[in-house]
Order: C-alpha cells, then structure tokens, then sequence
C-alpha cells in the first residue's frame, strides 16, 4: 500500500501525460499515440519506465475503452512476469483496475494470464536457422507461476463471472500432446491450482484433464508401451557389455562400491507414456493433497473429490473401450476409506442392473466390478461376498426369466450384460477363493456350494462359450478341485462348436477364431508406468503365478470331508517353489495373444489339460 501511494519516479520519456495523448488520439492527432506504443513495445524498457507508465494508465482507465484494444494488447504484452517486484505489483494493481473499469478486455487478460501458465520457449539462431526450441529452465519459474495465479485471483475477484469466460481459454489453451512433458506437465499443474481458489470449475477442469489423459492412454497401447521397454532395455544391455570391456578390473571394483542409479530408469521408454506418467503422478499427488489435510483424511473433501470424480468417470472412462492406465483414479481415491470402494461399488452395481442402460455400458460396468474385486487388497473378503451375493443373486433371477423362453440361446448381442457379470464373477472367485476358503474351510466350501455356479454353468445361455477362454479354464480347474461343478464337458462341447472365421484380405485368408466375443477387458490390468506405479502397487492385488504342483493340484479334488488343518500348500494360498512355473491366469484379450516379459503380475493364458 505504501509503495502504491508513493509517487512514481521521474523517468526520461517522450509526449506529454497519457490524458494529453489519449485526448489528442480522439481528435485524430496520431503521433504522440504512436510514439506511445513504440516506447511500450521496446524489449529494452527500463523497469521505471513500465512503473512510471503503469502508474498514468491506472488512473486513466476510463479512457480505454474498446476502441484502444490495440494498445491494451501491447500493455498486455508487457515482460511484467521477469521484472522487479515492484514492477509486479504495480501490473497487478493496473489489471484489477482495467477489468472492473473496462470489462471488456477480460478475455484477453485472462488470455494472458493462462498464455504463462507454461515455461516459455528459448530459440537459438544460428546463421538464420532455428538450432534449438527448448524449454526455458528458468530457476524462478515457480515463483512466476505464484504471481500468475496470484494475478487471476486479483482478476476474478473484482469480476464474480470470471470462471464462465475462464473455462473456455483453459480448454484452448491446453498444450498439444506432443509438446514437450515439462510442458503439459507445467500446465496441467497450474490448472490444478486453479481449483483451489475457483472450486466451481473444478469438476470442468477435472474433465478436461482427465479427457486429454484418456487420449494419451488409448494412443498408447499396453502393447506398444512393452515393446518399446523391451526395445530399450535391449540396447541398455548391449551398451553395457560394450562397456564393460573398456574398464579394467580396479575401476570395475570402484563402480561396485557406489552403485549410481541412472536417471533413464524412471523413465518411460515410449515418448506418450513418459507423458502419462507424469500427467498421472500429478493427478494422484493432487486427489492426495485434497483428501488429507495435515496428514490425516479429511472426510468431507474426500466426498466432495469422490462426487467429482465419479462424475468424470461415468462422462469420459466409462464409455471408453480398453483405456490402460487414467481409471486408476477411481482405484486410488477408493483407497483411502473403504466407506468410497463400497460406494462405487454400488454404484457400478446400478449401472449394471439398469435395463435403461446401454447394453456396453453395462457390460463395462461388470467388468470394472470384476477387476476392482479381483485386484484391490484394500476391499475385505466380507465386502467381496457381500458383491458376489448381489452378483449370483442377479444372475440365477435372470436365468429364471430367460432360460425357458424364446431367447433362451446363446447370444452376445441379447445377453451381453449376463455374461459380462458371469464373466467378473469367474474373475473374483479365482483372484479370491483362497481368501474365501481361508480359516474355515467347510465353511468357505458351505458359502461357494450356495451360489450355485453349476446351474449357471449349464443354463441354456451357456457362459462358459462366451467368457474369455483363460477365465473359464482357470475357473473350471479351481471349481472342479472344490467340487462346485464340473465344466469340463461343457468346454469341451462348446470347442466342437466353435467355427472359425474366414477372412480375405491382400495377403491371402485368413483364418481366426474369436476368442473374446463379448470384446471385454479388464480395467485394473497391471499398471505399467514407471513413476506413477509406485503409487498404485502397494494396494494392487497382483496375481500369483502357480507353479507345476499347484496345476496339478488342481486337477485332484478334494477328498470329501477334508479337515482345515490338512497341510494343503493350494488352499492355505501359499505357492510352492518350483523350478517348473507355468504362468496362468486371466487377462485381457490383447495380453493373451503374447507373454511379453515385462507382464509381471498378470501373465498370459495357458491351457489346463482337463482330465480324460
């Protein structure tokens, strides 16, 4: 305040006061106004001549008007960002003074405002030819940021609609994808800060950066993401033994006392998933710091978040097909209080059940239940019982009022959402049965023998033809060990049946067998970004590989009247090591088609002989 009081200091300029040329520009006399704009427009202005002109233009706003738009843009332009502090605070004194006098130039302040919300770029020229374009590593570019949202505080507090005119420059102002990671990584931070102090639009933002994510993930597939890991991974191989041959033995001693972690490990081999990555770990860091304060959760914030976010996901996740990594938002809020996994849980339950529904958004819906059941250590055995009742339960009341009618046959396109329910239930119960069957074992026995599975299994709508083949064979080795049913003359006929499919194309027929009818997949596969995955693992169920013995323990059953205390290495969840491990369980279709190395945690599909 003292400082904005104080008068300003006289500087060496040219034409008389700002009044005197904004007057004379109205009568038509241009030169001076020129003259103006030529001085505010020099690189080379002196941080007393900005203060000196700022401080006239502040008390002379109620002359610029519309028609002075030119020269509004010129002060907008202004280098006030890299300037002294007093030059900082006397541009945002000259903002809030123009929008609530002329609210007119909002747009393009806020235009202005968000055009910083990204490191600048740095040319080099070089005999006339662009060298470099890189981003500007400037030490104080937080403390630039800082004062930019400080500026868009001071903007939106003298104009209340400053968040309806804000949303629409965020949208295209959001960097391209292939733009630098510091880049979308600098202005998806700063749209984050906006929430803060402008809650409305935090679930529009949100949106937005969620949607640009989505395009990132489904330009990025799994695949591709592990070819070029495995790629990369290769050539650090091969640099490395080049390398070794160029050392003797006592620089080799001394590298093996100090073990230096190259800073290329973090880093994602793909250019898109490097971007993922980071735009990931903010958006976790960011549900994080809303949810706790202090370190402890806030249960208010947390709901309003959860509110938010599950919004964003029924707009832009759900409807998406086979998107790898952004859902994992809704895994981790979920994380922190049962009380929100329970919730969306419930609230994929009703997307299911609604017949009003899309018949894939429905499916959609079964596989995230099944997935999020299958692959969250955070969700107790009780709650998993408790979803599977709910989902048994759905599934014996449909079979009651389709099984006899007309449509009582096998077809995706009538029963999608059926089967896509069978499907998660084939998925938990694998993932889960040890837990199921742990401690009391008649008793677990007692639970899986009331749902019933075999009447699902044998219904006219036939389950096990459309479930992706690695569930059912894994389901029908497990359910078969317990005595639940026995599936395999079903699959069996169900493999007579099955026709492939001839297609022509230039190189010739082709011949290909459809083995993910109901083109499901599972949301919760492993997570395989490098930095972001920190976050999710500790939480994340991942699957345990079976060794040889517990194949072939599967294909024993269990003798009638078992006693719990048996020592049994399958049913007590403990897996045997052996030098004979066979990678088996479920995954998703384009998992299936390769075992890349990397897949730790959800391998490939292997066939379990059924016995003769």
């Amino acid at each position: 305040d003292e400082f904005i009081s104080s008068p300003p200091r006289k500087t060496v300029r040219f034409g008389g006061t700002l009044t005197e040329i904004l007057l004379k520009y109205e009568k038509g006399d241009t030169t001076d106004f020129e003259l103006l704009k030529h001085q505010l427009s020099d690189p080379d202005i002196k941080d007393a001549q900005i203060i000196n002109w700022l401080h006239e233009f502040r008390a002379s706003v109620a002359y610029l008007t519309k028609e002075l738009e030119q020269l509004v843009n010129i002060l907008l332009k202004l280098p006030w960002l890299r300037r002294s502090r007093e030059v900082v605070e006397e541009y945002l004194g000259f903002l809030g003074n123009l929008v609530s006098a002329q609210t007119v130039h909002l747009r393009p302040c806020l235009r202005m405002i968000v055009s910083q919300f990204v490191p600048p770029r740095i040319t080099i020229r070089e005999d006339d030819v662009d060298i470099s374009d890189s981003d500007d590593d400037d030490e104080n570019i937080s403390e630039n940021f800082d004062t930019c949202h400080r500026a868009l505080q001071t903007v939106a507090r003298y104009v209340p609609s400053t968040p309806q005119f804000l949303m629409p420059i965020l949208v295209e102002s959001f960097p391209f994808i292939n733009k630098s990671e510091r880049t979308l990584e600098c202005y998806v931070h700063n749209l984050l800060r906006v929430t803060v102090y402008l809650p409305t639009l935090r679930l529009q933002i949100l949106e937005l950066i969620i949607e640009k994510l989505l395009k990132l993930d489904v330009s990025t597939p799994q695949q591709d993401i592990e070819d070029a890991e495995e790629t990369a991974n290769n050539c650090a191989s091969e640099e490395k033994s080049t390398e070794e041959g160029l050392f003797d033995m006592e620089e080799d001693e001394d590298r093996k006392g100090n073990k230096v972690v190259s800073p290329s490990i973090e880093r994602m081999a793909h250019p898109l998933a490097e971007r993922l990555d980071i735009l990931m770990t903010i958006l976790f860091s960011y549900i994080k710091d809303v949810c706790h304060v202090d370190g402890k959760l806030n249960i208010s914030n947390t709901k309003d978040l959860y509110r938010d976010l599950v919004s964003v996901f029924d707009k832009l996740i759900l409807p998406t097909h086979a998107s790898c990594h952004v859902q994992y938002f809704m895994f981790y809020i979920c994380s922190f209080k049962l009380g929100l996994a329970e919730a969306f849980l419930d609230h994929l339950w009703k997307k299911l059940q609604d017949p009003n529904n899309p018949s894939v958004i429905r499916q959609t819906a079964g596989s995230y239940i099944g997935s999020f059941l299958a692959r969250a250590k955070f969700i107790p055995i009780v709650t998993v019982k408790a979803c599977l009742d709910l989902l048994v339960n759905w599934l014996h009341k449909y079979i009651d009022n389709q099984d006899t009618g007309a449509n009582a046959y096998c077809d995706v396109a009538l029963h999608g959402p059926f089967y896509s329910t069978c499907q998660a239930v084939f998925y938990t119960l694998i993932f889960r049965h040890k837990q199921l069957l742990d401690g009391n074992l008649r008793k677990g026995l007692s639970y899986l023998q009331s749902l019933n599975f075999e009447r699902i299994v044998m219904c006219q709508l036939n389950p096990l033809k459309i479930c992706i083949p690695s569930v059912v064979n894994l389901f029908a080795a497990i359910t078969r060990k317990y005595q639940l049913v026995f599936c395999y003359t079903i699959i069996e006929r169900n493999n007579r049946q099955f026709i492939p499919v001839v297609r022509s194309g230039t190189g010739g027929d082709l011949v290909q067998t459809c083995t993910n009818p109901l083109d499901s997949f599972f949301p919760f596969d492993p997570y395989i970004l490098k930095r972001s995955k920190k976050t999710i693992d500790p939480m994340y169920q991942f699957w345990e590989e079976l060794s040889a013995e517990d194949l072939e323990n599967l294909k024993k059953p269990i003798k009638k009247g078992t006693s719990e205390d048996e020592d049994d290495d399958f049913l007590k969840g403990e897996t045997p090591q052996n030098d004979g491990v066979v990678e088996i369980a479920p995954n998703s279709y384009e998992s299936n088609t390769r075992s890349p190395v990397s897949s730790i945690g959800s391998p490939a599909d292997c066939y379990v002989p059924y016995p003769l």
